[in-house]
């Protein structure tokens, strides 16, 4: 009997035991920030002094632990950090500013659905800091990143405001689906590339052109699977994080903004005057035995007038911003809120960028335990586009080509129009009229808003749940009246103007749900646990109408129409259905693991293949820690870094699993009809990545060094394989083939003098190798542009990267006879198609950058220098350019002047003969070397002394002037090589046919804080 009222005392013992403790304890919340920015600190270790009881630090700085009473002492470290003792006391809320020791250890990363400081990283991710590209004049967040981040390359397909460009992260891994990056703003996907339901020429718009740069916080790229598995199916081509400022627990402050500038395009054309031109037209008349004044082609007659026709079309565009903001809050609520307007005059004529952004971001701690917020970003576009690139009626294309021999207004100064008998008509049109004449209105409308809501159900058991939305509203408004090419002179018009309203609504809605845990055992062992849920679904409406044969060109809108014959409207809907998770250790802050997977299903597969796992894990060894390290005193941090796993890509559009009908007319009936073949096994595409990554600072944070080398390879590309047409259709969508990325990329960062001058340089250097691995068969696929001579201008094949032309291959031009020679690849003793090869390839072999930073009492100066080695460009404009007389109805370049004119002549250019195509073929002639050395930009601002400042209650103020695209050192022959007509290609990339050249900018600028 005694023992089981011995045992029930004890029993009744242990069970008081935990409330006794606790009532002698208190728990304490609070908010690890920098002193430095104020902004949160992820992965700080928390220990109560003298126990074993420890937690760290969550993705927002928070943390939650349980004190033994007033007197305890928390202890607070991490690698980076100077450490702290903070005494408890009655407070049940302290929050702590760490000073940093190390800046580039510290700073806090986001990886995801998460955050933590660059020392635990375990993948490859690179940071861009808006302080990169503050003072430069970027349309959108990624143009901001050229030139800023190894393996990341960035290129502006042409100088248009607002224009598309290609970013390309580790290479190209798909040939038929998109390459490019996921782009998530603020955890909410976002649309990516055009918006416009047209393109000019090939030139698209840019949706990101719909942000203000200005409104970033941060841009991380995830680049190896470890960084970006988390994302699963849509991760191969990498991941942007951008992260939009949000509000501090401090004073309420004011920042404005202004910026105003002019630009013009970095090189103009070299081309002929009218009497260097009908020089070369008679003498190309003449070698076909032809009599030229019977041509038309009459000295003193014909040249009795020169119109320079770029300059006709071009001017010097201004450029001005403006932007408010302000931010503030206390420990329990905080806010950021800005405007901006920005006004973009385009170097062509008509051709305007107008953007009206606004940005709310709202967080609110209820209680210590709940905590919830939103955040709403607002823009409003204006694009004044006008006609470019490869169309026969565009602006810049139509300048570069017209003879200069016609006027584009008449002597009552009245542009000259299709019923004008001076009109120059095809293929020359009026450019200038092109320009001012037609309408093409794009209005665009952005609403990324979200809601999320965090609570934390135990100590540092946190459940966070958002709801997000990204809508877009496209509408399209273009007339080109009975004075333009289209309007008054295509007679399947008719001569009296042509309409058209498209109008495109694409939005997203994400519901995202994330459980996370951070804990630590026995004072060394620290662990971070995620899981997640995720519902995405993207719908996609749109309709247009055109109409033609207007009253008069007052009528402008479809209403007026005398004919509204075609007109279309359709609605797409795609999904994803997600569940992810994720899980880091670290021992001592010196042996660092990763695991992370995603499991997919999307709705552009079939039943069998709808759902995917995508793992992936990393090891990261801190060799600084260790006590044999202790004698390398100059050594700050030292990481070694690998990781391995899966990723995929299934951007290729809906339904191409299905066997899809679609409505056909057939002797003046309607009916439906079979569209394209099922392929019930469609699935994504999956990339296999591999990544060995070293990570050193040194001389406490002076040199620091990023290498990584990474082996990629993608297969089961989603890839429209080319049948028999006997079957009905050409392609059948279906996963066939792999490619190939290996590469190396190294990031150097140093402080090189850090007194009273301070100096700072940072390099990132790049090398990609792609290759085709296997297709279907060994035969060629041909892309591009149709050749003349052969096939087309680009191949893809076994063996070759993407973006390889195709052509003869050119030999050089016969002193004997002035025409060309092409090498007989197949000996048959002609020149053929039979006789196209490889002859170029469009991706470059190393690209990077490299910047510098200069200060010294208020002043600051930085300059931006961006390159690309190794690329071939396809000078396609010198197919028209250079034609070696093949058509006399365009102008030519000055490299004419060079051509073959006699006997014995020894030169590149073959002679000029009227009608004769032979010396025209598609060859290695036109290809040329890419590589360049751009002066990207270049700043010198002053801070005026606060003593100066202060009595008028501003804080900071700041003045610069900054240039962008200055000089450019490279040896292409086109006004630029940083172009690529058809935007976005993957196996047409490269390629210059009359791509508007890049713009070159100087602007002058002011910041006031107060």
């Amino acid at each position: 009997m005694r023992k089981f009222y011995r045992s029930f005392i004890w029993s009744a013992w242990l069970l008081m035991l935990p409330g006794y403790l606790l009532a002698q304890s208190q728990r304490i919340t609070g908010t690890v920030t920098s002193a430095q920015d104020n902004l949160p600190i992820p992965g700080v270790n928390i220990i109560v002094k003298g126990t074993t009881n420890g937690v760290s630090t969550d993705a927002n700085g928070k943390y939650s632990i349980t004190a033994p009473g007033p007197a305890a002492v928390l202890l607070l470290s991490s690698i980076g950090l100077v450490s702290q003792e903070v005494t408890v006391g009655s407070r049940t809320v302290v929050n702590v500013k760490m000073q940093e020791a190390v800046n580039e250890l510290t700073q806090v990363v986001v990886t995801g659905y998460n955050t933590t400081q660059r020392k635990d990283i375990t993948g490859s991710i690179a940071t861009v800091s808006p302080d990169k590209f503050k003072d430069i004049p970027v349309t959108s967040f990624d143009q901001a990143l050229q030139g800023q981040a190894a393996g990341v390359q960035v290129t502006q397909s042409s100088g248009t405001p607002g224009g598309g460009l290609t970013v390309r992260v580790r290479g190209n891994t798909s040939i038929s689906a998109s390459n490019r990056p996921l782009f998530i703003v603020d955890g909410v996907p976002v649309e990516d590339g055009s918006l416009s339901g047209r393109d000019f020429g090939g030139q698209t718009d840019n949706a990101f052109a719909l942000f203000n740069p200005n409104d970033i916080e941060s841009i991380q790229v995830l680049k190896d699977a470890s960084a970006k598995a988390i994302y699963g199916s849509r991760a191969a081509n990498g991941v942007v994080l951008v992260t939009t400022k949000r509000g501090k627990a401090q004073k309420t402050t004011f920042t404005a903004d202004v910026q105003r500038g002019i630009t013009d395009i970095v090189r103009r054309p070299d081309l002929l005057n009218a009497t260097e031109l009908l020089e070369l037209q008679r003498e190309a008349v003449t070698n076909a035995g032809l009599d030229p004044d019977k041509l038309g082609l009459i000295n003193g007659v014909t040249n009795g007038q020169n119109t320079d026709w770029v300059n006709a079309v071009l001017r010097k565009g201004v450029y001005q911003q403006y932007q408010l903001s302000t931010q503030g809050g206390n420990d329990r609520t905080q806010f950021y809120l800005s405007g901006s307007y920005r006004n973009e005059e385009g170097v062509q004529l008509n051709n305007q960028f107008t953007r009206f952004t606004g940005q709310l971001k709202l967080d609110h701690k209820a209680t210590d335990k709940l905590s919830f917020g939103t955040n709403l970003t607002l823009s409003r576009v204006l694009n004044k586009r006008v006609k470019g690139d490869n169309f026969l009626d565009g602006v810049y294309s139509g300048a570069v080509k017209s003879l200069p021999y016609y006027s584009p207004y008449n002597e009552q100064g009245r542009l000259y129009g299709p019923a004008d008998a001076e009109y120059p008509g095809f293929p020359n049109f009026n450019p200038v009229g092109q320009a001012l004449l037609p309408r093409f209105n794009a209005y665009t409308v952005k609403i990324l808003g979200g809601l999320y809501a965090e609570y934390e159900i135990l100590q540092n058991l946190r459940f966070r749940s958002k709801v997000s939305i990204d809508y877009n509203n496209v509408t399209e408004d273009q007339f080109e009246p009975s004075t333009t090419a289209i309007g008054g002179y295509l007679p399947s018009v008719g001569g009296q103007g042509y309409g058209v309203f498209i109008n495109t609504t694409v939005s997203t809605f994400v519901n995202t749900n994330t459980l996370t845990y951070n804990f630590q055992l026995a004072e060394k062992h620290q662990f971070n646990a995620l899981a997640g849920f995720e519902v995405l679904q993207r719908t996609q409406r749109s309709g247009d109408v055109q109409g033609r044969l207007f009253p008069s060109d007052d009528f402008t809108y479809i209403s007026s129409a005398g004919i509204v014959d075609q007109g279309g409207s359709s609605v797409v809907n795609n999904g994803l259905l997600s569940s992810f998770g994720e899980v880091r250790y670290s021992y001592d802050e010196k042996y660092l693991a990763t695991i992370t997977a995603r499991y997919d299903g999307s709705s552009r597969f079939g039943q069998s293949r709808r759902f995917g796992v995508f793992p992936s894990a990393s090891f990261a060894w801190r060799l600084s820690s260790e006590k044999f390290m202790e004698r390398f005193r100059f050594l700050s941090d030292l990481k070694l870094r690998a990781s391995y796993g899966f990723t995929g890509n299934e951007r290729i559009g809906d339904f191409q699993f299905l066997g899809t009908w679609s409505s056909v007319t057939y002797s003046g009936s309607t009916g439906v009809g079979p569209a394209a073949l099922a392929n019930a096994n469609l699935q994504w595409e999956r990339t296999r990545e591999s990544n060995i990554g070293l990570d050193a600072s040194f001389f406490s944070g002076r040199l620091n060094v990023i290498l990584d080398a990474y082996d990629n390879l993608t297969d089961k590309l989603l890839f429209a394989q080319p049948i028999p047409q006997t079957t009905g259709f050409s392609t059948v969508q279906g996963n066939i083939g792999k490619v190939s990325n290996k590469g190396v990329e190294l990031t150097i960062s140093t402080v090189n003098l850090n007194k009273a001058v301070r100096w700072s340089t940072d390099l990132n250097l790049s090398h990609n190798s792609n290759k085709v691995v296997e297709l279907a068969s060994s035969e060629p696929v041909f892309r591009g542009y149709q050749g003349n001579g052969v096939s087309n201008t680009n191949v893809v094949v076994p063996g070759q990267p993407l973006g390889t032309f195709w052509g003869l291959k050119f030999l050089g031009v016969d002193p004997a006879t002035g025409d060309a020679i092409y090498d007989d690849k197949n000996g048959d003793g002609r020149i053929t198609p039979a006789d196209g090869q490889v002859i170029g390839n469009a991706q470059p072999k190393l690209y990077g950058g490299l910047t510098n930073k200069v200060s010294w009492k208020g002043i600051d100066l930085s300059a931006l220098l961006q390159f690309s080695y190794g690329n071939s460009i396809l000078n396609f404009s010198n197919q028209t350019l250079l034609n070696s007389g093949a058509d006399i109805q365009n102008n030519q370049t000055r490299q004419a002047l060079k051509r073959w004119r006699k006997e014995g002549d020894i030169t590149s250019v073959p002679r000029y003969v009227y009608q004769n195509t032979y010396n025209n073929y598609t060859s290695s002639r036109f290809i040329e070397d890419g590589s360049y050395l751009r002066l990207k930009n270049i700043s010198l601002g002053y801070n005026f002394p606060k003593a100066w400042i202060n009595k008028y209650k501003v804080s900071n103020a700041r003045l610069y002037v900054s240039a962008t695209n200055i000089l450019t050192w490279t040896r292409y022959s086109g006004p630029d090589p940083e172009v690529s007509t058809l935007d976005g290609s993957t196996t047409a990339q490269g390629i210059d046919f009359f791509t508007f050249p890049q713009v070159k900018t100087l602007l002058v600028g002011a910041t006031l804080n107060f």
